[in-house]
């Protein structure tokens, strides 16, 4: 929303013309940002909508649109979170951003300028195996720059399930599990069984010729018997950190009209 329409809305709200509750409404539709050479359309009111900024997959783009997007972010907020990110990616960004950091394993860029950073609830990263680590870590910081408080428990993978159930009363105490495993994904399903919170089950592509990618713990884990869990696509961290995020803020549903 151009500053002209954005002073306009505020004289409204202030002359009683239009309600609180309406300009939040309007602002957290509108604007998007066109960075330079028009490579994309950064969206600035994501966070008032969803309670965080728009987060880059970088994978696909060049190092240059990666930090065009970037510049857009920073010129509005604080926070810049890149998924799938290269290191010639993150090489540029920290060429305009000197707090810029880069999470190897986990292929994330981050920028984070807030002066207090949220650490709220209590989130559970548990992974299956080593393999499985760099999956996990791409949920673990994301579910943390998202604001979560997160426990990782890595490596307690069935192959050894002693290891699962001497963390029981750790697994009870969060409000949301992101069960990550490759092979055949039995990880999700061992947790739900003695857990109460929703488990968000992450398939990794770790594994032998039949596990084809990650299809197979995908299926496994479609197909788990235990409740209460959800499942997002092959590999894809972020996705499980940013349901595990919506579930341990328990945000309202919004009014029904009636």
């Amino acid at each position: 929303m151009e500053p002209e329409r954005i002073r306009r809305l505020l004289e409204d709200v202030a002359s009683g013309e239009v309600s609180p509750e309406a300009a939040y409404e309007s602002l957290s539709r509108l604007p998007f940002g066109e960075t330079a050479g028009g490579a994309a359309r950064v969206d600035h009111h994501r966070e008032l909508r969803t309670g965080f900024p728009e987060v880059v997959f970088c994978e696909g783009k060049t190092p240059q649109q990666v930090r065009s997007i970037a510049r857009e972010l920073l010129d509005h907020g604080d926070v810049v979170l890149g998924t799938r990110a290269s290191a010639a990616q993150f090489q540029v960004v920290a060429q305009i951003a000197l707090d810029a950091r880069y999470f190897e394993e986990a292929r994330i860029l981050l920028v984070d300028r807030r002066k207090e950073k949220p650490a709220e609830g209590h989130v559970i990263v548990a992974s299956g195996g080593t393999a499985d680590h760099s999956v996990a870590e791409e949920a673990a910081i994301t579910a943390e720059v998202m604001g979560n408080r997160v426990t990782r428990l890595y490596d307690v993978g069935v192959a050894g399930i002693h290891r699962v159930l001497a963390n029981e009363e750790l697994l009870r105490s969060a409000r949301a599990v992101v069960a990550v495993a490759g092979m055949e994904g039995a990880l999700p399903a061992v947790i739900a069984g003695i857990v109460a919170c929703p488990v968000i089950a992450v398939p990794t592509s770790v594994g032998y010729g039949a596990s084809f990618g990650g299809v197979a713990a995908l299926l496994t884990m479609l197909n788990s018997c235990p409740g209460g869990i959800g499942v997002v696509n092959i590999d894809n961290g972020f996705g499980g950190a940013a349901l595990a995020t919506r579930i341990n803020r328990g945000v309202p549903l919004p009014p029904v009209a009636c």
